[in-house]
């Protein structure tokens, strides 16, 4: 072993004692002499564990409310010493400060503080943690001859590792947790400067850091020759989320794409208060349908569009019932009869809970076609816990973009009839439908909706005229009677020739073109309905 340093003395001072005790039962078993603070040494010399008192290394008492108490010449000069510098060793001589070998800290709950609810700005602040990230930074950087200690997952490595050589652990090891070390730090000081910045209502600071903890490292990215890796976001929010979601039995691994996806399809599908199922493929909803049965929400949704489905995503906004895992495997089996298939499969579905027995079946019926489909499960969609503070982050080479997550939808208020005709109840109810989709679907965009189903989606257009000639012809005879949905205004009256040849009726677009009365003249002479939102829906 390179560099072994037998690690004689340790300092223990943790807020999260999940594990401490047995820890450092381990560490005073190899002999190693435990200094410790407050609660952390109350709770180890209860356990039976000789433990020395902050104080009586320092020489001083805990003071201020425990704000200061390690903040010590003794403290961090027997971190920072390096042990093989004659004249650090001389200033340790003479001002009898003794090395510390290992430090054992995590930090105060900033985080956890914050996150509840009407929590006071002075418990904030009291929950800054000042003693804990100095002693961390201190050991990290003389991780030379100090081992840092800062997540009980660590425990059992140090532990062993001193079993097998005496006493020391690696130069490798020590370098590894002093980057986490450094890490951890990095994201307590980003995420106070985040709350701090909130708390000012500067939706914008003029430094940003964005932290994440690494969840784990996928087979590929979008392209096996790229590599990747997914991390979620340090600040928690009970938002239901493909981040927060937990899979299910034994599917296989998530992949890049199946997250992009499935996130794609979850975020649609939350817009719903009533039953409703998204199907996507590559970023864009294939099928969506609402209805007061979910069975027949599913099978309008994935019918829309059962070839673009095949390899999709599934997302629901209500449990998954063995009633409803039992039709959507019945409907692979037969619609993959309809095409030649030998069955049809998806890569995730999505609910915020499945039954077990829905499970069981998915993961047993040998028609699925697939049995390593992905279950994830959200918990219950409550929009009320949407994070509005979520920032919508893209990257460009040299920098990244940042943007307010878009969370308008149907706002009924801001809505404006425009035309002659009045849309029909039923016509109202589909321009819903097919403005919030029209919001999650890659721009330009086009989405044609009837009987309360999405019928044709045309998505990513270099012109909005093409996406509605993608849109129709997906819709084929569904086209007439539809509605349609536009992201943006219409510059030209093109868009509503083209719904009026294909016997559309109504139409919803943002508005705002300097000629937008050109295409409401157009709507009128062929007794279209037109409403404009005021908003767009751009989605690069």
């Amino acid at each position: 072993m390179s560099n072994p340093i037998r690690i004689k003395r340790a300092l223990i001072s943790v807020s999260d004692k999940t594990g401490v005790v047995p820890f450092a039962k381990g560490l005073a078993g190899l002999g190693v002499e435990i200094i410790s603070t407050g609660g952390t040494a109350k709770s180890l010399a209860e356990a039976g564990i000789p433990v020395i008192g902050i104080e009586k290394v320092t020489g001083f008492p805990e003071m201020m409310n425990g704000r200061v108490k390690t903040l010590h010449p003794k403290i961090h000069g027997g971190l920072l010493a390096l042990r093989d510098n004659a004249e650090h060793v001389k200033a340790m001589q003479d001002h009898n400060i003794t090395g510390i070998d290992l430090v054992c800290v995590n930090l105060y709950p900033f985080e956890k503080t914050v996150a509840k609810p009407d929590c006071p700005f002075e418990e904030a602040i009291e929950n800054i943690d000042i003693g804990g990230p100095s002693m961390v930074r201190s050991a990290a950087k003389n991780h030379k001859f100090v081992t840092i200690v800062t997540s009980p997952d660590q425990y059992d490595t140090v532990l062993q590792q001193m079993k097998q050589n005496g006493g020391a652990v690696s130069a490798a090891t020590r370098t590894e947790l002093a980057r986490r070390a450094f890490a951890l730090t990095a994201a307590y000081d980003s995420a106070i400067s985040a709350y701090l910045a909130a708390q000012a209502g500067e939706t914008f600071p003029p430094r940003i850091t964005i932290a994440a903890t690494r969840g784990e490292e996928l087979r590929y990215g979008e392209n096996p020759h790229q590599k990747a890796a997914f991390y979620r976001l340090n600040k928690k929010t009970g938002e239901p989320c493909v981040a927060n979601a937990r899979q299910l039995g034994s599917g296989k691994q998530i992949s890049f794409n199946n997250l992009m996806d499935t996130n794609a399809a979850f975020e649609l599908v939350k817009e719903f208060d009533d039953p409703a199922v998204v199907v996507v493929k590559h970023m864009n909803p294939c099928g969506v349908a609402v209805d007061p049965d979910i069975t027949e929400a599913y099978r309008k949704a994935y019918i829309a569009d059962v070839v673009s489905a095949f390899g999709g995503i599934i997302a629901l906004n209500r449990p998954v019932t063995e009633e409803l895992a039992d039709a959507i495997a019945e409907s692979y089996q037969r619609w993959g009869k309809d095409l030649g298939a030998a069955g049809f499969f998806a890569e995730v579905i999505i609910a915020p809970e499945f039954d077990p027995r829905a499970v069981e079946l998915i993961r047993t019926r040998k028609r699925w076609g697939k049995e390593d489909v992905r279950l994830l499960e959200t918990g219950p969609i409550d929009r009320s816990l949407i994070n509005r503070d979520e920032y919508d982050l893209r990257y460009i080479v040299g920098g990244i973009l940042l943007q307010q997550r878009d969370l308008v939808a149907w706002e009924p208020d801001q809505i404006k009839p425009v035309t002659k005709r009045q849309p029909t109840g039923q016509e109202m109810s589909d321009l819903k439908l097919a403005w919030t989709v029209v919001k999650h679907v890659k721009s330009n965009t086009i989405v044609l909706a009837k009987d309360n189903s999405v019928v044709g989606v045309g998505a990513g257009q270099m012109n909005r005229v093409d996406s509605g000639m993608l849109a129709i012809r997906q819709a084929k005879a569904k086209a007439k009677g539809s509605v349609m949905a536009s992201d943006a205004f219409f510059p030209f009256p093109d868009n509503v020739t083209q719904a009026a040849q294909a016997g559309i009726t109504a139409i919803v677009q943002p508005g705002g073109s300097k000629q937008d009365q050109m295409s409401i003249d157009e709507a009128d002479k062929h007794n279209i309905a037109m409403l404009f939102t005021g908003k767009r829906h751009f989605k690069h």
